[in-house]
């Protein structure tokens, strides 16, 4: 792994218990910083900041996101936290800028590690291209596409050493401990690899229209409890290790695999990774342990005002206290 030029090293000095690494030239091993004592219990989450420089919005929802997600987490002693990013050069220079006021004082460890983007594209890109014309707006498979399809592929591109990993959108609020929602990982079923909460609006029913004309009795696109309506990929929790053994997941990324399946379905969508664990996830719901909505509480409601009014409340109900916003099509986040 790269060492940090001497910025990154100055930052890491100025902010004490927090480390920088930026893994940028090539090499996919994984280390951080020795410390005294037995090895640390590590935390992992990632989160996408890329072309951050065309797009204050995207910086200010950045910093946003970062605020409450820091002001909440707390780690018992001998516990660190580390925060992935994936990002180009000068977005990772504006994230290390959101980090700088956030960092010092917090009460318990972390570290910031920057992965290159083009380098991850690299790796993604043999895995997902044949699945991106599914899942990807436009007509074909673009090489730049590829990092949308992370999640997807991420146990073939992190090291081993990374067990477990929890993604997140930038568009999100936190009014709870994120430490909290590692505790989900121990509540994984049998043959469960991914952790994610339902769509909670019509994309769905939308998307599978032919499949459901053809299948009237069918619940695939129908709301919960008893239907599904898919997935949102605002927060998943990726059992690396689980995608690595389970050799369901492994067959249902090859491309003979996902195109019996989209033509099964009828499927085009534009939403990437979420629309291929979506259509997986009705083929196979097994694979998925399904978060409550209030750990990925989508605010926006654009299909009520387009064509399913009727059965609009029946997807965006969530009853319980909020843990996660997310703002999601640039919906306002409630203020504390």
């Amino acid at each position: 792994m790269a060492r940090p030029g001497a910025p990154l090293l100055l930052l890491a000095a100025a902010l004490g218990a927090c480390a920088f690494y930026y893994l940028g030239a090539g090499r996919e091993t994984f280390s951080s910083a020795p410390g005294p004592g037995p090895a640390p219990r590590r935390f992992h989450l990632l989160l996408m900041f890329t072309k951050a420089a065309r797009s204050s919005a995207l910086q200010a929802r950045g910093q946003a996101a970062l605020r409450s997600l820091l002001r909440h987490a707390r780690f018992a002693p001998g516990q660190v936290l580390h925060l992935h990013f994936v990002s180009e050069p000068r977005s990772r220079e504006i994230a290390q800028g959101l980090l700088r006021p956030l960092l010092p004082g917090l009460p318990f460890q972390c570290q910031v590690i920057f992965h290159d983007v083009d380098m991850l594209t690299e790796q993604l890109f043999p895995v997902v291209e044949a699945m991106q014309k599914h899942f990807s707006a436009g007509s074909g498979s673009y090489y730049s596409d590829s990092i949308f399809f992370l999640s997807v592929a991420m146990h073939r591109i992190m090291p081993t050493e990374i067990e477990r990993i929890i993604q997140l959108d930038l568009d999100l609020k936190y009014k709870t401990n994120i430490r909290e929602l590692f505790e989900e990982f121990d509540h994984f079923l049998q043959g469960a690899v991914i952790g994610i909460a339902r769509e909670m609006q019509p994309v769905y029913r939308h998307t599978f229209w032919q499949f459901r004309r053809e299948n009237p009795q069918t619940k695939v696109g129908e709301p919960p409890p008893d239907g599904l309506p898919g997935f949102n990929s605002g927060v998943m929790l990726l059992n690396l290790e689980a995608m690595r053994h389970s050799q369901l997941y492994n067959q249902l990324l090859e491309p003979d695999m996902v195109r019996q399946l989209t033509e099964k379905y009828h499927f085009k969508g534009h939403l990437g990774d979420q629309d291929f664990f979506t259509m997986i996830g009705m083929e196979h719901p097994e694979l998925f342990h399904v978060l409550h909505c209030t750990w990925n509480r989508q605010l926006c409601s654009w299909w009520r005002e387009h064509g399913y009014s009727d059965v609009f409340d029946q997807y965006f109900r969530c009853e319980g206290q909020v843990r996660i916003y997310h703002g999601n099509c640039n919906t306002p986040i409630p203020e504390d």
